[in-house]
């Protein structure tokens, strides 16, 4: 599945800047997901404690890793209109499954809800990053 691939990244990344910055002990992890990655929290929850099996000398315990969900903003280039992915209802469960694995094509399945144009920008609410990383040296 799409979250465990992400879960995987996110712990190969705080491996490698933990080393980088010699943390010795990661004491918090903060990680940020884009609404419209559509990411089972459950799932990714799930993939992140399994994952970080592999990189137990990292000290990481899941408890430390902070999930937090950024809310979609979305603006039509046509008409100015600004709503969220939440906001549409209409969407076909294939239509967001292809959302969930490239964000990207919300412009061939997702319209402007004032002018129906597919020319909108995506401001914020996409990808999965890591916000911060804290631990001991």
């Amino acid at each position: 599945m799409h979250e465990w691939a992400l879960a995987e990244a996110v712990i190969v990344t705080v491996h490698q800047e933990a080393e980088k910055q010699n943390i010795k002990q990661i004491t918090k992890v903060q990680v940020r997901i884009g609404e419209l990655q559509q990411i089972d929290l459950d799932i990714f929850k799930f993939a992140l404690e399994n994952i970080k099996e592999i990189y137990d000398d990292m000290f990481l315990d899941a408890d430390v890793i902070d999930l937090e969900v950024e809310s979609s903003a979305l603006k039509c280039k046509v008409c100015g209109k600004e709503w969220e992915f939440r906001d549409l209802s209409h969407l076909k469960e294939d239509e967001n499954e292809s959302i969930h694995f490239i964000p990207e094509t919300a412009h061939v399945f997702m319209r402007c809800p004032g002018c129906g144009t597919p020319d909108f920008e995506i401001i914020k609410g996409r990808g999965v990053w890591i916000q911060s990383i804290e631990g001991v040296l």
